[in-house]
């Protein structure tokens, strides 16, 4: 029963640090991006006469000249800006409140006192996923001191709570990364899909009988460049969200296998059964 208790607690921790939904992110991003498209890119103003059919008299009409691709790679952009503050807030509570370092140091050293309670206490003022976890550990520990079992199988237990918390506490931390990690690729080959439309009307205008077709060929220009260059944006900064994120899980994981760790090591060292 109380094995089930504890797992029912870190299922409900896990379940309370959940992000929000990438599909749903996915979905507003587009919406933000086709509005941003048309009503600011494509707006008169950016155009000679007022007309998005005319050459564009500055930026934001050049990226309205970019294509249908646009859109698409605003909403990569979008999906990763906003996923990133999402995780940047979601692993920021599952850290705890408290700084990690130093909490995994204080609990060690109550550890090594033999004082469980104070150390749940230092788990219950931190919270957050890696707090939850130490916590579950510290409850086996504290179970396995009344049971009547070897001296190996009670550190098996601990370790096994150990891992059956982490498993469950770890998918909301890895939460759309992965849809981050995919952007990082998709962002790119976007933008070279752009700029490979772009060229060929680029060279649609040049192959023409007669004068080349100027507007032709700024607007295949425009749309080459525009999307070389937002594509690249989106994967350069998905790669570099990614990257961070990734640090700050294994940072987490890391104090986890370290509590796991001195939790067992502890148990070893100061108990002959």
């Amino acid at each position: 029963m109380e094995t089930k208790k504890q797992t029912g607690t870190a299922k409900r921790e896990g379940k309370k640090s959940r992000g929000i939904s990438s599909a749903i992110v996915i979905v507003v991003a587009l919406i933000l991006a086709e509005s941003f498209f048309f009503f600011v890119l494509g707006a008169g103003s950016n155009f000679h006469d007022g007309s998005s059919a005319n050459e564009p008299i500055n930026l934001l009409g050049t990226m309205f000249k970019g294509g249908f691709v646009v859109p698409i790679i605003l909403t990569l952009l979008l999906t990763v800006i906003i996923l990133s503050v999402e995780r940047f807030f979601a692993l920021g509570k599952a850290k705890g409140k408290g700084n990690l370092i130093n909490f995994v140091y204080d609990v060690k050293a109550d550890l090594r006192k033999g004082n469980i309670s104070s150390a749940e206490a230092l788990c219950a003022k931190q919270k957050g996923s890696v707090a939850a976890i130490v916590d579950a550990g510290l409850k086996k520990y504290k179970e396995m001191e009344t049971q009547s079992l070897s001296k190996e199988t009670k550190i098996e237990e601990i370790k096994a709570e150990i891992e059956e918390a982490t498993s469950l506490e770890l998918p909301s931390m890895q939460q759309n990364l992965p849809i981050i990690a995919t952007i990082s690729t998709l962002g790119t080959l976007m933008g070279l899909f752009g700029t490979v439309l772009g060229m060929i009307k680029s060279f649609a205008a040049l192959g023409n009988a007669g004068a080349v077709d100027s507007v032709a060929l700024s607007v295949g220009i425009s749309e080459a460049l525009v999307n070389t260059a937002s594509g690249i944006l989106t994967g350069a900064l998905a790669i570099i969200s990614y990257s961070y994120f990734s640090g700050k899980i294994d940072n987490m994981t890391y104090a986890i296998d370290e509590m796991g760790f001195a939790l067992t090591q502890t148990y070893a060292e100061t108990h002959n059964s």
